[in-house]
Order: structure tokens, then C-alpha cells, then sequence
């Protein structure tokens, strides 16, 4: 649809990250984490025309099934992740802008810390943090290192597919759940079969899929999810709860074995408020880390973080004093997403 399509472009034209339809205000447009309306006016039905266009018969049905639907809208060359839901009766969607190019490490202004995760033959590595912090780019950019330093077979398990890879050096396999395979959980049990070296599986969003993924990292591969979790501690813990009680000492013991790292990002808008900055938590899986792991002391892993930067960790409230310092963000903005704002103006 036109009138759809000019929307997008600008969007994308402007370096916007997501764009609403529907709801009170019609269409709604996401720049640096702000969210404000749309230039033009459309009314209701405008919008819902705009939003079905994007769905064809099958998707159509589910949604009148009273499920949200996911999708990858492609337009030409460029692509669009949407979500397509309800609310009060109204037909919704969130579109999230997918750039083509895959930003390096290094154009990301990302700690060299996980250009080495990239090299590692075996484990399990976790990118977490909100929605919209960044994740996703973060993910490719080290999915893309692989590409082009491994001869390697890399497979991803996502719903949708984002990002699309040029094969570098790298054999890449890119399969869709509802698409290429029904679920994550059935993606997972052939992986094995497929000869990969590489993993990426976009969620762990539940009890069969955080189970498969662990034993996929503790069968000799390199395995990258996402969690919306914020902090290492909370990540574990958000693991170890999915499990029944009379499970969790073991998965405890299994985790502390194939973590290699917890990676968590937020997104920070820039002093000069034209664009926004990736602050990190890095923690990295030391034997003193794993050790706390087994024994259920989750709450001294900050203090952990806090004494291994010689290891390359490094805890939220260290990036932003960095950040703070090279003047890439305000003394408010650091304030506004520290998670020990006592703790951050003693750095200060």
C-alpha cells in the first residue's frame, strides 16, 4: 500500500527505530527513544487497511483468532519487523525499522570485550535488556564478526528473521519459526542434525526452549540468545525460576558450566540529543563467577563484576561513568538509568 510505504520511507529516510498504527493517535514514530505523531492525519479505517495489507489469508485468520501476529514486511529491499495486535478492539501494530547494512563492533562503540565472546568455540552467551535496547543490532553485529573471520556453519533459529547475512567466510543458515520450522522448540532438536558450529536462537522464551538451548551449549557449540532481563543476576535467576524446584540445583550446575557471559544494554541518549549510545553490563563467567552460580549466590555477582575488569567485565554504573567522562552523555541521562544512583554519584 502507498500511502503505507511513504510512512516507511520516512521513517527509515530519517533514522526513525519504530513506527505505531493505530490507537487514539493513528500513527506514532519512535526517534532517539522519543515517541511523537505523525505529520498527516488518517482516520480509523485508513489505518486498519494499512495493517491488513501487510498480513495475507493465513495470518488474517489467527488474528481473528485472537492471536498476535509476527512478521518480517518487506518492501522492495527494505524490511520491517511487525508486531499485530488488539487493544480494546482495535487492530494495532508496532513496526521496527531493519537497516540493512550490519554495523560492526567497532561502529557500535561496543567494549572489545565481545569481539573475544566471538572467538570462543563453545558456550553459551547472552544478550539482555529491555525492548528496544539495542539487542537485536548488537547480536548481528557479533553474528557478522563470525562471517567474516570463521569458516564456520552458522545457524539461526528466529521469529522473524531480522537481519539477512551475506556469506562471508561463514556457511549461514537463516530458518524462520512458522516459516522454514513450527517452533523453536522443533528447530532445536534437529540443530544437532544439521552440523552447526554457531547457534543463534532470537528468545529463549520458554521452559522447552532455555532447556534446549543449554544442552546445545553443553554439547560443544556456540550458542547466542536474548533474554528481557536487566542485570546478571536477574538473567540467572530468570532461568533458574523457569524450572521446577526439584530441578533447579542442577540447572544451577549445568548453567555454571556453558555460560560464558551476560551481556546486558541499554540504550542512552547522547548529550547532544541527536542520536543514543549503548551503556553495558559485561559479565564473564570466571570460575569465581561460576562458582556463586552453583551455589545459589546470585546477589554477589555485582560485587564480582564490580573486581573483574581485568577480565574485561564491567558493571552498568562503570559505562556510564566512562560515557559520562568522554562526554558522550549527560550527568541526567546517567542518573535517569544507573541502577544505584548512590552508588553512581560516588563514582562521580
Amino acid at each position: 500500500m502507498q500511502r503505507l510505504d511513504d510512512i516507511l520511507h520516512l521513517a527509515r529516510n530519517n533514522g526513525y527505530s519504530d513506527v505505531h498504527l493505530g490507537g487514539e493517535n493513528h500513527i506514532m514514530m519512535r526517534n532517539n527513544g522519543i515517541l511523537f505523531p505523525y505529520e498527516h492525519s488518517y482516520t480509523t479505517e485508513d489505518v486498519v487497511e494499512m495493517i491488513l495489507s501487510m498480513l495475507d489469508e493465513n495470518q488474517k485468520e489467527r488474528l481473528n483468532a485472537g492471536k498476535d501476529i509476527d512478521l518480517v514486511y518487506v518492501e522492495n529491499i527494505n524490511r520491517y519487523r511487525v508486531n499485530v495486535y488488539k487493544e480494546r478492539g482495535q487492530l494495532c501494530a508496532a513496526l521496527r525499522v531493519i537497516y540493512e547494512r550490519i554495523r560492526s563492533l567497532e561502529e557500535l562503540q561496543l567494549p572489545p570485550i565481545l569481539n573475544k565472546l566471538t572467538k570462543d568455540n563453545r558456550g553459551l552467551v547472552l544478550l539482555t535488556g529491555p525492548t528496544g535496547s539495542g539487542k537485536s543490532t548488537t547480536l548481528a553485529a557479533m553474528i557478522n564478526e563470525i562471517n567474516h573471520h570463521r569458516k564456520c556453519h552458522i545457524l539461526t533459529i528466529e521469529d522473524p528473521i531480522e537481519y539477512v547475512y551475506r556469506q562471508d567466510l561463514a556457511l549461514i543458515h537463516q530458518r524462520e519459526v512458522e516459516f522454514d520450522v513450527e517452533s523453536f522448540d522443533t528447530a532445536l532438536k534437529s540443530a544437532l542434525r544439521e552440523d552447526p558450529d554457531v547457534i543463534l536462537v532470537g528468545e529463549m522464551r520458554d521452559y522447552e526452549t532455555i532447556q534446549a538451548v543449554m544442552t546445545l551449549a553443553e554439547t560443544g557449540h556456540l550458542v547466542f540468545s536474548t533474554l528481557h532481563t536487566i542485570g546478571a543476576a536477574k538473567t540467572i535467576d530468570r532461568i533458574v525460576d523457569v524450572f521446577p524446584p526439584h530441578k533447579q540445583e542442577q540447572i544451577r550446575t549445568q548453567l555454571s558450566g556453558v555460560l560464558n557471559a551476560v551481556v546486558t544494554q541499554q540504550l542512552i541518549p547522547t548529550a547532544d540529543g541527536k542520536s543514543r549510545v549503548a551503556a553495558l553490563e559485561v559479565m564473564l563467567a570466571t570460575p569465581a563467577v561460576a562458582n556463586l552460580i552453583r551455589e545459589n549466590k546470585g546477589h554477589q555477582i555485582n560485587s564480582m563484576i564490580q573486581t573483574g575488569s581485568q577480565f574485561g567485565m564491567q558493571s552498568l554504573n562503570m559505562c556510564l561513568v566512562s560515557l559520562l567522562r568522554q562526554g558522550k552523555i549527560s550527568r541526567e541521562s546517567a542518573i535517569q538509568y544507573t541502577d544505584n544512583i548512590a552508588e553512581l554519584q560516588q563514582m562521580i
